[in-house]
């Protein structure tokens, strides 16, 4: 029993490894959205366009890794997961100095393009590759370090962004970005382990033609919902409903296929997964959309500067730092449903006092609130990420990065959307005060909250041993 004990817990050190090389290309990708969004009226303005125009920068960037994340999964297969981690990055890299280098809005939206798609293939790529080289041991501690930055790029990202736009150019934004390409690149050539055998299998033309346009539909309309008439807006209301078709159309196909087609669905029958898949889209929702409401607080209730606004949120960082390595352990040990409850619980206590707080309260009291809130979204985060991999074989891995990628980064921008649509309507009420507004919208944000809580009862408990299939098997077949 010992033996096994530390079998299952120790982890090989060519597995961290993999993790550290992993993590440093990923980090750029990470931090470059978050860096990039509190940057858009400066770019309005030196570039001599409308803000609307340069929303595309964000916009068409993360449009172009939606489209992208449904092959990562066939791209891995037909290339192999190192070939294709040196081609992905060395894309982002080039869109990142292409970026930097832009002359105009047209231009600069194209070389976000460019990323976006290095991007897509990136995200995805991260999670595969680690839980396939951790064969199925120690997933809770490994996750706390290679999801760390999925965590920290929103609350640190708006720092550097704030920082660079008041000392320096905007196109640093992006060179930003190329240390890390390079180390990644480096690291990657010195430390990734050589590719296998690799199968020739055709894409999934129409299932490509299903999802990748339903993603972007989807989330187009999500983002559009955030401005002047929400959702009945036509370039919200019908993107999203053509999207929802288009992937209703895609679930009945890949139910068809199976494991042929372009992400197989077949694998939402294992309960893990399915479990874990949910609660990221509300762990999303939780994440992102009030972290687009507390910067607003912050700089249109109590007229903080983008710099200001960013430095307050940091002690959500810092409880995300505190609580995500014992979060890892304890997951490896007593499974995730308790402490994603737990968590889910810690996080709805850390926005409460935002849902009373108004222009004079206490920063300090609200910064306490946010280092408690941190703790609980790194103690949600990490056993979810893990859980959805647990019993998969090495073959699965892909499809299933795919899936939680893709329910995430949906929970964010449905979030951000419903939260902002809220606050809007609370805003422009005849008998709302600023304050008032913000408050009732935290109010929903803790309704989501709650309704992680409730989910994550149904989470599974702690598995009775280490499954036979893992993601590291290499007795699986490949698909």
């Amino acid at each position: 029993m010992l033996d096994q004990k530390i079998e299952t817990t120790t982890v090989d050190p060519a597995v961290w490894r993999t993790v550290w090389t992993i993590l440093v290309g990923g980090l750029a990708v990470l931090f470059d959205t978050t860096i990039v969004a509190v940057a858009l009226h400066t770019l309005a303005h030196d570039l001599h366009v409308s803000v609307a125009t340069i929303q595309w920068v964000s916009t068409g960037y993360l449009l172009a890794l939606a489209v992208t994340v449904p092959i990562a999964g066939w791209a891995q297969r037909m290339l192999g997961g190192k070939r294709l981690w040196l081609a992905a990055l060395s894309l982002f890299l080039a869109g990142s100095v292409l970026s930097s280098l832009a002359w105009s809005a047209g231009s600069l939206i194209a070389f976000r393009v460019v990323q976006g798609v290095g991007g897509g293939l990136l995200l995805p790529l991260m999670s595969t590759m680690v839980m396939q080289a951790a064969g199925g041991r120690a997933l809770g501690r490994i996750m706390s370090v290679v999801s760390l930055p999925a965590v920290l790029g929103p609350i640190l990202g708006p720092v550097v962004g704030g920082i660079i736009l008041q000392h320096l150019h905007w196109s640093w934004m992006f060179w930003v970005n190329v240390p890390f390409c390079v180390a990644g690149l480096i690291l990657a050539v010195i430390y990734l382990p050589k590719d296998g055998p690799v199968k020739r299998l055709p894409l999934d033309v129409v299932g490509f033609l299903l999802m990748a346009p339903g993603l972007v539909g989807v989330l187009w309309g999500l983002s559009n919902a955030s401005k002047p008439g929400a959702f009945t807006r036509a370039d919200a209301f019908g993107p999203m409903v053509v999207g929802l078709l288009l992937l209703a159309a895609f679930v009945a196909w890949a139910l068809r296929r199976r494991e042929r087609a372009l992400v197989d669905l077949q694998l939402l029958r294992h309960w893990p997964l399915a479990s874990a898949s949910l609660l990221l889209f509300l762990s999303g929702v939780t994440l992102y959309g009030a972290m687009l409401l507390m910067p607003l607080y912050f700089q249109q209730l109590r007229g903080s500067t983008v710099l200001q606004a960013g430095l307050l949120l940091i002690p959500q960082g810092l409880g995300t730092l505190a609580s995500r390595s014992l979060s890892g352990r304890l997951s490896d040990t007593m499974g995730a449903r308790w402490l994603v409850v737990g968590g889910f619980l810690i996080v709805l206590l850390g926005t409460v006092p935002f849902a009373f707080a108004d222009a004079h309260t206490n920063e300090w009291m609200l910064m306490a609130a946010l280092f408690v809130r941190g703790i609980g979204l790194g103690t949600v985060t990490v056993p979810l990420m893990a859980l959805g991999f647990r019993g998969l074989a090495r073959h699965e891995v892909p499809d299933a990065s795919i899936i939680t990628r893709v329910a995430q980064q949906a929970g964010g921008s449905f979030g951000t959307a419903v939260l902002a649509v809220i606050l809007t309507g609370a805003m422009t009420a005849a008998t709302a005060t600023a304050s008032a507004a913000f408050q009732q919208t935290f109010w929903w944000a803790i309704g989501f909250t709650a309704v992680g809580v409730i989910i994550s009862l149904a989470l599974p408990g702690r598995p009775a041993r280490e499954p036979s299939a893992t993601p590291g098997s290499s007795a699986t077949p490949s698909r």
